[in-house]
């Protein structure tokens, strides 16, 4: 079913399903509409999806229903359980239209689980792309996310449309998939190992009498600043942990990230560490907050 080649249709006929409306996927399925393409979304909890109902978005009562006239289809699910219990329903190759459809794989999944994956796409009849993406809900919302892409080259120009609407660059990494959500995994231990420590900066600023606020207004516009480190730092010096990425997210992804080090031989001690703050951040009923809370373990 899939064949070497996969040509686009014309942009504005482009049609995508959209398998997952959280923090990310109902912002980057709002973004893929806005670029003119026929964007069809389902989301496990139907409420979660309601408000996307707008021109060129369609809401789907199933996966099935969202994939049945989708050239693309993007999966922004919590991990590969979730990716592999709402991809199992679509139907098998065999009693599906010849019709080509590329298969973005965006959700954060471990380096073990793309085998199955793949598996798991050529028994469906689709061409999988492991494409992770790096950011969290504000560059989602703003289209200005990075997209790591890993995925045969024919696929390229049809998915590109997609990639576009939802990113600010695509980094093409690899022709088979794996080799996108290893790098993912990295860039994500860095992002964490900056959250923790500017979580225990502040912290011991704190703790020593002083105003944590003035750790990042000394900081700030020298070399050891960064953006990040002065949003993370605003929301923990505030108490404000609106969620752009979840301690849950956190808890799952520092998990892979341990479990993808020891595969690899690598002692990963900072992540390890972080786990575990994030664990007792979750043991105070707060899972559901921004990362940020790190500060409060």
């Amino acid at each position: 079913m899939t064949p070497d080649a996969i040509s686009p249709p014309p942009r504005s006929a482009l049609c995508v399903a959209v398998l997952g409306a959280g923090l990310m996927g109902a912002p980057m399925a709002r973004n893929i509409a806005a670029a003119g393409c026929q964007v069809s979304v389902w989301n496990r909890s139907p409420d979660k999806v309601l408000t996307l109902a707008a021109p060129n978005i369609t809401v789907a009562a199933d996966p099935a229903e969202a994939v049945q006239n989708a050239r693309v289809l993007v999966t922004m699910l919590k991990d590969a359980r979730a990716i592999a219990e709402v991809m199992s329903v679509l139907p098998d190759a065999e009693s599906v239209p010849e019709t080509p459809v590329c298969w973005l794989q965006m959700s954060t999944v471990g380096p073990a689980d793309m085998s199955g994956l793949k598996t798991l796409a050529d028994r469906k009849g689709l061409t999988l792309i492991d494409a992770p993406v790096l950011g969290t809900r504000q560059p989602a919302e703003a289209g200005q996310l990075l997209v790591l892409a890993a995925g045969p080259d024919s696929t390229k120009e049809a998915v590109q449309p997609v990639l576009d609407a939802v990113g600010k660059a695509t980094r093409w990494l690899d022709t088979a998939p794996g080799m996108a959500t290893r790098l993912k995994l990295a860039l994500n231990s860095w992002v964490f190992a900056l959250t923790h420590g500017a979580a225990e900066s502040l912290a011991l600023a704190r703790g020593l009498g002083l105003d944590p606020e003035l750790v990042a207004e000394i900081l700030r516009g020298g070399p050891l600043d960064t953006p990040f480190f002065q949003m993370k730092a605003l929301a923990m010096a505030s108490g404000d942990f609106t969620p752009a990425f979840t301690v849950d997210n956190a808890v799952k992804d520092s998990g892979l990230i341990l479990d993808a080090a020891r595969e690899a031989g690598v002692r990963a001690d900072l992540a390890e560490a972080g786990l575990n703050r994030y664990r007792r951040v979750q043991a105070q009923g707060r899972g559901d907050a921004d990362m940020a809370a790190s500060i409060l373990a």
